[in-house]
């Protein structure tokens, strides 16, 4: 008799998994992920003899029975640590506006910024709702959970940066930061303080410390020094940028004549601030983000610009050609980057 225990809810209500399904067809959970759910590289003889055998057992693979004769949910997985911030949110535009092209629907897994449910969604929510792909925004992934993900093989994409293991798509980010900071030197700046990115969360992704090392590097090159009482942090949100802000003017000493910023939105509340307390953008005090986010253009803020909308778009493409039966289809690719030069970055005071 089959085991009934808390994965086997992912077999449906009859309480069989998808592990007494491969045990009792001799193949693997993968194998039998692929056949119920339609996917290529599962021959047709294998394929019969698993939904035959799934038929027998009781194991249904949808939310519903009919489900197990397409195999398929038309559903892709969005993974978010926010949905607030900008750059969530255009990718979550770009993905829908595919998926919305081709038919498939959306489900959103919003991690609201903590990582506290999420074990719960890698251990049950993904395989029970039984989703045909995943797309993963800006966050890495840890090793046990890549391994979950594969042992039901659905397929995978990374979307903001580089992550181990699996395909990602995104801007190369050290060298986005680096052409931010060199449009500072180029303009004559030498003393330039930086606000980087750290989430206190524990979604372990590497974007804030690339940009960081690019900032780091390309400063050391040109002969500058990197002054830890400006090095200062935020959240990637406007208002972590003005708390930065104070914090850096309040220190006692010289203050910088350009600060790079590494997001848009952090720029945005350097501004907002500085404004506040008199002090002149760009005359006094030059401001380059990363992004090029919708107010940047109204701000008249510099930046590098990336278009995540069509980096998430281009990901939920390969996705669906991947389930389409195009092998290969799911890879790594650079996004592109370019420095948009507007209003808050000029020349140092004399």
């Amino acid at each position: 008799m089959a085991r009934t225990s808390d994965r086997a809810q992912r077999g449906g209500h009859s309480g069989v998994s998808i592990e007494d399904v491969a045990a009792a067809a001799g193949v693997s959970t993968a194998t039998v992920s692929r056949a119920v759910r339609g996917l290529p590289r599962v021959s047709p003889a294998t394929r019969e003899k698993i939904l035959e055998v799934a038929g027998a057992l009781g194991y249904v693979a949808s939310s519903s029975a009919s489900g197990l004769a397409t195999g398929r949910t038309k559903t892709i997985g969005v993974l978010a640590p926010f949905v607030s911030r900008w750059f969530f949110s255009k990718a979550i535009e770009g993905a829908d506006r595919e998926l919305h092209a081709r038919h498939y629907n959306l489900s959103l897994f919003n991690l609201g910024g903590h990582g506290s449910n999420r074990e719960r969604l890698f251990s049950k929510t993904m395989v029970y709702k039984q989703i045909d792909a995943l797309l993963v925004l800006c966050m890495a992934l840890t090793h046990d959970e890549l391994e979950h993900l594969q042992k039901i093989d659905i397929p995978l994409v990374v979307v903001g940066g580089h992550v181990e293991e699996c395909a990602y798509i995104g801007i190369d980010d050290y060298a986005a930061a680096s052409t931010a900071v060199r449009h500072l030197i180029d303009l004559g700046h030498r003393d330039i303080a930086l606000l980087h990115g750290d989430d206190e969360t524990d979604l372990n992704f590497d974007v804030p410390r690339v940009r960081i090392l690019a900032f780091k590097d390309v400063m050391t090159a040109a002969g500058l020094p990197t002054r830890p009482e400006w090095d200062e942090w935020g959240d990637f949100t406007v208002q972590s940028g003005q708390e930065a802000f104070r914090r850096l003017w309040a220190n006692p000493g010289p203050k910088p004549t350009a600060i790079f910023c590494a997001s848009d939105e952090m720029a945005m509340g350097v501004i907002f601030e500085a404004t506040r307390i008199g002090v002149r953008v760009p005359e006094e005090l030059s401001v380059v983000g990363i992004d090029n986010h919708d107010f940047a253009d109204a701000m008249g803020l510099t930046t590098v610009g990336q278009r995540p909308d069509e980096q998430a778009e281009l990901a939920t493409k390969m996705l669906l050609d991947e389930l389409n039966g195009a092998a290969g289809a799911v890879r790594s690719a650079v996004a592109p980057h370019e420095l948009i030069v507007r209003r808050t970055t000029a020349a140092p005071p004399a």
